[in-house]
């Protein structure tokens, strides 16, 4: 993967990166093209969307779907995060994962080994011939398959319900792998380092009723 990083970083350092998404600290780090974005956002389900409101920073976490070049955020009618972002306020949306503890020998030097996407952009609203299919793409990056298996929406919820678009057409990743990044003059210190990886692990489903219990569904039968 490091290497990965670094020829990709090389590829870029001679474009011309807008200041917005430039990566400022460790620039080595910082990637910009859409396939990576893509794979790491595709990753996980869960992001903090940021906005100002009132003129006091505001920072959401919430659940989003990518399909091509689209984030999708959703909820309810009268969230005030919803509200504001379909008055095409600037936002950032953040996500992030963690792979690994880097403890270096210096308390200085301990680290994270991570991946993580921001993306700038304003939201719109989805119009309402087009919500059942962004809601299945949220649903999909959730959980795969579980959307044929459920009542799907009917009038009244799709009203209550606001989903916003984000076009992914400002974002960088950043992207840290390896090991600790020792000072020379600490490298033959008696300090254990090295690092700890971290693994996501879903558990064994847990049925809500009798029918579930004697019935798994197809999208949980891998869990």
């Amino acid at each position: 993967m490091r290497n990965v990083v670094r020829s990709t970083f090389k590829k870029i350092k001679t474009m011309k990166i807008p200041d917005k998404i430039r990566v400022k600290r460790v620039p080595k780090r910082g990637i910009y093209d859409k396939e990576t974005i893509y794979r790491i956002l595709d990753t996980d389900f869960m992001c903090t969307v940021s906005f100002m409101h009132m003129g006091v920073p505001v920072g959401i976490p919430t659940i989003y779907g990518r399909k091509d070049n689209i984030l999708y955020l959703h909820g309810a009618g009268t969230s005030r995060m919803l509200v504001e972002l379909d008055k095409g306020v600037d936002l950032c949306v953040t996500m992030f994962n963690v792979h690994g503890l880097v403890l270096a020998k210096s308390a200085f030097h301990h680290s994270l080994n991570y991946e993580s996407v921001v993306v700038f952009g304003v939201g719109k609203a989805v119009p309402d011939d087009q919500k059942m299919e962004a809601l299945k793409v949220v649903s999909d990056q959730i959980l795969a398959n579980r959307w044929e298996e459920s009542r799907l929406p009917n009038e009244k919820e799709l009203k209550a319900t606001t989903v916003i678009a984000i076009d992914i057409s400002e974002a960088s990743a950043k992207v840290r792998t390896g090991p600790p990044g020792d000072d020379k003059a600490d490298e033959d210190l008696p300090i254990w380092s090295g690092v700890i990886p971290i693994q996501k692990q879903y558990m064994e489903p847990l049925p809500a009723d009798d029918y579930s219990l004697k019935n798994k569904a197809d999208s949980v039968k891998g869990f």
